[in-house]
């Protein structure tokens, strides 16, 4: 399968352009708060990495969460538009998908992404399937799981590492894997967002 996919969900920005099951990549560490610019040049770019033009791909893949509000919808709103454009099906990814496809080996994991406030997004994965659901978890209740045998991952360094070990996996090969993944797999559908807590927006109103 050839397949478009893009992850902003987070700080970074990843895409991955695979043409017959050669990977090509665009990596960007630091985009906070520049998706919305950077995500189509990206793009572009990685196509042209693989000599493909977006009619080559079967599939488009984005990363629909947990992770930014707002990295979240610009990458599904682009997805969303070559898919329109290009009459082509979709395929969701969450940002746990991409940590655990790239640990499979390494048993029951618990992937995590910081929250801040001492307090983490996670999801249990044992073998790609997924153990214990997304939740919005406190310090206190990861340490909990640690305890009952879970290892701890995620994308980048996080501040519980001091009491946990914390295996970071590369978001790069952990996308292509998990879209690779899931696409063998036929797991096509909507586009839609994951959010396991509600924004600060909706906090504010609900008060």
């Amino acid at each position: 399968m050839n397949f478009l996919a893009v992850d902003t969900s987070g700080n970074h920005l990843a895409v991955v352009a695979v043409k017959d099951g050669q990977a090509y990549s665009v990596f960007l560490p630091d985009c906070a708060m520049k998706h919305s610019v950077s995500v189509m040049p990206a793009i572009d770019e990685a196509l042209q990495k693989a000599g493909m033009c977006l009619d080559d791909c079967d599939f488009f893949a984005a990363a629909v969460g947990a992770g930014s509000f707002t990295g979240i919808r610009i990458g599904i709103s682009a997805v969303k538009g070559l898919c329109l454009a290009c009459k082509k099906p979709s395929l969701p990814v969450t940002s746990f998908d991409v940590m655990a496809y790239n640990a499979l080996d390494k048993g029951k994991i618990l992937c995590l992404i910081d929250a801040l406030h001492g307090s983490y997004y996670a999801c249990g994965y044992n073998g790609g399937k997924v153990t214990y659901p997304p939740a919005f978890l406190a310090e206190e209740e990861v340490l909990s799981l640690v305890d009952e045998g879970y290892a701890l991952c995620g994308v980048s360094p996080l501040p519980i590492a001091a009491k946990a070990a914390v295996l970071t996996v590369d978001p790069v090969s952990g996308l292509q894997k998990a879209v690779t993944a899931l696409g063998e797999q036929g797991k096509f559908g909507e586009l839609t967002a994951l959010y396991v807590r509600k924004s600060s927006a909706e906090l504010n109103l609900g008060k």
